[in-house]
């Protein structure tokens, strides 16, 4: 075995696994990444493309359990469960209703705040530190909304935002709107921007500049599912489909499929699927401006390239169900309505698995079983957003240094 030792392995090739990678690789260590070897486009490539800094809100927040049955009966609403998993699901439900209780929420809310500042400021540095400028495009978030009613309804979202010094500015008008992104339909009269989100000009490129960059500085990638993991005297064992690995220390960032890996270790975690869906739609489909999300419909419409990506809402319905691209052509027909002069030829779909836990929290911690085990998984729809800064606190805590943050909330004991 000891010639198969290696320093450090990271489990998982995605956006967060490359960022730890990346910030591992900074600190001095020699990493191997073991990606799994499979062909289909991860959710690090095909998301909606948002540093989503301001999104400080977990899914689970309070009330929202009386929505529970329209989703059983409501299979291409904005947050759903197939009635196929439903009973899979149960367990992790009662849990997702314990965390939208005030208390728990406004734990949540105050964790991801100060997650979402470290990373921003660590989006920065990793920029700055990979040349990554050329794959942003700074042009702000519209959220949009249908009337009065639903505008008034979304005002207690503002004033935490707020509170936590997001900057923003409430649109009262249709002509307001319209001053930051003409061609929506008039149904929208009020919106909030926020000036200080960005976009990058296409995940799947930002995701390979950060696997390029690693590789470019001495790192390896290779393709191999982990299937287990061995804690031995000297080394912890990486069991693989193909041949066995041993490291130093291991790094677990395989997204919806980190608790497979971590229940080798007797620690099974409560993680589900947020199955997304979009629509890619080619070059000059419509002339857009400034990322938009469409709250009441749970959607956005991003600019990709040139191109225009369609896509969001939330399926809980596990690895195994067959996608159901129904969902991706209801988002897309919903964006045509809104924005009349889109056009929705060409466009191509996609479904990915977006790992979640019940409280919207990732968990970022040492292995109770095993300190030389890191976790970092179940960053739900925002592992892009919070690549960066995960990568930061997996190296501080490779390191056994103070994190940048608290990170009792992020605790692989919190479940």
């Amino acid at each position: 075995m000891a010639e198969n030792l290696h320093d450090i392995i990271v489990i998982g090739g995605g956006v967060v696994g490359v960022s730890a990678a990346l910030a591992l690789q900074g600190r001095g260590h020699e990493v191997l990444v073991l990606d799994r070897p499979d062909e289909t486009l991860k959710a690090s490539q095909m998301n909606a493309g948002a540093f989503a800094f301001c999104n400080v809100e977990p899914l689970a927040t309070p009330g929202i359990m009386r929505k529970a049955p329209k989703w059983l009966v409501d299979p291409l609403g904005p947050l759903s469960v197939p009635p196929a998993y439903a009973l899979n699901i149960l367990p992790w439900m009662l849990r997702f209703w314990r965390a939208s209780w005030p208390d728990r929420y406004r734990n949540a809310v105050n964790a991801q705040a100060a997650m979402m500042k470290h990373c921003q400021e660590a989006l920065r540095r990793q920029v700055g530190a990979t040349s990554g400028e050329p794959f942003l495009q700074p042009e702000g978030q519209l959220q949009l909304y249908e009337g009065e009613r639903e505008y008034r309804a979304s005002l207690a979202e503002w004033d935490l935002r707020k509170e936590l010094g997001i900057p923003f500015e409430l649109l009262e008008s249709p002509e307001a709107i319209a001053a930051f992104q003409p061609g929506l339909d008039s149904r929208f009269t009020h919106a909030g921007f926020t000036p200080d989100w960005t976009n990058t000009v296409d995940p799947k490129r930002w995701h390979a500049h950060l696997s390029e960059t690693f590789l470019a500085r001495g790192g390896r990638i290779e393709r191999a599912e982990v299937t287990a993991l061995t804690p031995q005297d000297q080394a912890v064992r990486v069991k693989t489909a193909s041949e066995p690995y041993s490291a130093r220390k291991v790094v677990v960032s395989a997204g919806a499929w980190s608790h497979h890996v971590s229940r080798s270790l007797g620690e099974p975690f409560p993680l589900e699927t947020e199955r997304g869906y979009n629509t890619t739609l080619p070059p000059g489909a419509f002339d857009l401006k400034t990322h938009l999300t469409f709250s009441g419909h749970g959607f956005v419409v991003s600019r990709i390239n040139d191109g225009i990506r369609v896509g969001g809402a939330v399926e809980l319905g596990g690895l195994k169900l067959a996608p159901n691209y129904r969902r991706a052509n209801v988002l897309l027909q919903k964006a045509k309505t809104f924005l009349p002069d889109l056009k929705t030829e060409g466009g191509s779909q996609w479904m990915g698995y977006r790992p979640t836990l019940p409280d919207s929290l990732p968990v970022i911690d040492r292995s109770p079983r095993d300190r030389r085990v890191i976790y970092a998984f179940g960053h739900g729809h925002l592992g892009m957003t919070q690549s960066a800064g995960t990568g930061e606190l997996v190296a501080a805590l490779v390191h056994d240094e103070q994190p940048a943050i608290d990170l009792g909330a992020f605790s692989a004991r919190r479940f």
